[in-house]
């Protein structure tokens, strides 16, 4: 990756955060940006998002309430120009000032309302003191609705661990009788680009020769496989489009990366209902940070499809030459369903993918079952040296 690509952000580069994009304007209505807290015309209980109906729903009275411009989908989510963030030109609509915490344990930052003053971390379960300051931070432009509700991202979760014999059955019983998973859209980056690439290589074409070798004092005719090189060149060009990269911090990687894949086409152009009930993290990964990770993914294909266009059986590339235009972006929420329990003074998260179900998290370990294993193998393996002693 040439440095040149990406300029390094200018003095004043946005805070980190996630804030919620109010169409109908958030002001207007008597709330503050951020508010997700949507009251029931009906009996004035909060109203939360409904996974299984894609509505507003009141727990505590039943009312339901369609989300005005659902469905509108990819049409109407706009990319932003990348250069224009980097320089900190982007037009103040797309910025916005939200209240977070930020975890000193995991570094999660995610928002607040104005009320909540202490909670505890719903990353690591650590507890904490809400920060009352406010981030000024790009908008989301894009959010993935949760599909998979509570109660089956529970069952998810608590079946995965059962098929982990080696974990403590203490913990799985915890994990089974212990409280609600929290549902919390997690950010993430993605970045359009397109490329042209002009390269210097060599296509490799297998021939073989006989040779006669020695076996057992018998020669023998062997074939022996080689390689004849030629000089290739030439160019290859594509267009990427939403190249996703995480843009928190507070989960190991591993685990966001297995939830994949994500089905980028059922974005909902962002709307502070699709948050009732929920939460949001703010963004720790930087928008120029996130574009490295996305280029060393262009770059990854780019070869592939260098060595596609040189052909032949094997290839060596020599040198790349990519020019990287129109780049643009996209900070959009995902959905994940996450637990954090503390069992015998260790923390153990677990993830469900709030679209597709997948689970991801802590494996751990039981000291007396994996002995308890170990003997068992011992008394196979003892009982079958004894079988094969008496019947030698």
């Amino acid at each position: 990756m040439c440095p040149s690509d990406v300029p390094p952000p200018l003095p004043g580069t946005r805070l980190p955060g996630s804030a919620p994009l109010d169409g109908r304007g958030a002001e207007a209505e008597g709330r503050a940006p951020g508010d997700h807290r949507f009251p029931c015309p009906t009996c004035g209980s909060d109203l939360r998002f409904d996974p299984a109906e894609g509505r507003l729903k009141c727990d505590h009275c039943g009312f339901t309430e369609a989300i005005e411009g659902s469905g509108r989908r990819l049409q109407a989510i706009r990319e932003l120009d990348f250069q224009s963030a980097l320089r900190d030109l982007l037009p103040e609509a797309e910025i916005e000032e939200t209240r977070v915490m930020t975890c000193d344990s995991c570094g999660a930052q995610v928002e607040y309302s104005e009320e909540l003053h202490a909670t505890e971390c719903p990353f690591c379960a650590s507890p904490i003191v809400a920060d009352t300051g406010a981030h000024r931070h790009i908008k989301p432009h894009a959010v993935m609705p949760f599909v998979i509700e509570e109660r089956a991202a529970h069952k998810a979760m608590t079946d995965w661990l059962g098929r982990l014999w080696f974990a403590p059955n203490g913990l799985k019983e915890y994990a089974r009788k212990g409280r609600r998973l929290e549902g919390i859209y997690v950010p993430y980056w993605t970045y359009d680009a397109d490329t042209k690439t002009r390269y210097t290589g060599q296509r490799g074409t297998y021939y073989y020769v006989t040779r006669t070798v020695m076996v057992d004092g018998k020669r023998q005719q062997r074939q022996e496989r080689k390689i004849r090189w030629s000089p290739a060149s030439g160019r290859v060009a594509r267009f990427f489009d939403d190249v996703l990269v995480l843009a928190s911090r507070s989960l190991p990687k591993p685990y966001t990366d297995a939830l994949e894949p994500w089905d980028l086409s059922t974005l909902e152009p962002y709307q502070p209902e699709y948050l009732a009930g929920m939460r949001a993290e703010g963004y720790t990964v930087q928008l120029d940070e996130g574009f490295h990770e996305a280029r060393a993914r262009m770059d990854r294909i780019i070869e592939r499809d260098v060595k596609f266009d040189i052909g032949g059986d094997v290839q060596r590339i020599q040198a790349l030459d990519t020019k990287v235009s129109d780049i643009t972006f996209k900070h959009i929420l995902l959905p994940v369903w996450m637990a954090a329990y503390k069992y015998r003074g260790k923390t153990y998260r677990f993830v469900v993918n709030g679209q597709s179900g997948r689970v991801q998290g802590e494996r751990p370990y039981s000291t007396w079952k994996i002995l308890l294993a170990a003997m068992f193998a011992l008394s196979i393996a003892a009982l079958i040296g004894y079988f094969a002693a008496q019947n030698g």
